[in-house]
């Protein structure tokens, strides 16, 4: 496969913060087919980078449990100016949870909270420019927002990152924004206000293709991993949420 256009604002990385990168690598290596290089510890601190057939596709690092932070995948956004990105964000109504930085030799990045509290990374090229596939088996193919401030995390998207939207739907029981439109979309804003558990804030979810949905739950199962939403049959494939054997969430399609 070509290695996917990534425009501004679009989703362009995804990396997991674990508590156990021994044991993260173990299943996803079981579940998507995953290899991996570890980054230089000077000058990465250790980063992992994740391969799926031979083509970059998303990085893990260690969770400092001093942090206080659970286990999460975090979604990047392409951004041109990553220092005029997180000004924006904060003029937006977000805030800028780590300014941004400059990584060695491969790009710039900042973590930003949106205008609805979920965390939202940015990445400025440099050597480092995203995603090498998507859509293929073991790769990330969607990235989706769970809101419960959805007006306003619309609008923060579009303010902050550019964002062109379309309404894919506007009703009581479902709405939902999409970056682009039909087949175009990238990525997807969810208001989740009815339905997010009390003290679970607003975050982003990370879908990766699967060659069968039912099997890779019982994958992960076996590893460790739990059911948080069993395997359905959607529009849009049959679908699963689940979290690996640290409390990541993430979701699994059979497309």
């Amino acid at each position: 496969m070509p290695k996917p256009t990534i425009a501004n604002g679009d989703p362009c990385w995804i990396d997991l913060m674990t508590s156990d990168p021994e044991r993260s690598r173990e299943f996803y290596t079981r579940l998507f087919g995953w290899t991996y290089e570890e980054g230089d510890q000077e000058k990465y601190g250790g980063y992992i980078t994740a391969f799926a057939n031979g083509s970059m596709v998303a990085g893990m690092m260690k969770n400092d449990p001093d942090f206080g932070y659970p286990d999460v995948w975090t979604t990047y956004l392409r951004v041109e100016d990553i220092q005029k990105t997180a000004d924006a964000a904060v003029a937006a109504g977000g805030q800028v949870f780590m300014p941004p930085m400059e990584v060695p030799e491969q790009g710039h990045m900042a973590m930003l909270g949106d205008a609805g509290g979920a965390a939202i990374g940015a990445w400025q090229f440099g050597g480092h420019t995203g995603f090498q596939s998507t859509g293929e088996p073991g790769t990330p193919y969607w990235h989706e927002l769970h809101t419960r401030d959805y007006p306003a995390s619309v609008k923060f998207y579009q303010d902050v990152f550019g964002w062109d939207t379309d309404v894919m739907s506007d009703t009581e029981d479902f709405r939902y924004t999409t970056l682009g439109s039909g087949r175009d979309s990238r990525a997807g804003i969810m208001d989740a206000s009815n339905f997010l558990p009390e003290g679970v804030p607003a975050n982003w979810q990370t879908y990766f293709a699967i060659e069968n949905t039912d099997a890779g739950v019982d994958i992960a199962t076996s590893l460790g991993g739990k059911v948080v939403h069993p395997a359905e049959d959607t529009p849009f494939g049959r679908i699963a949420a689940l979290t690996d054997p640290t409390g990541a969430l993430f979701r699994i399609a059979q497309r």
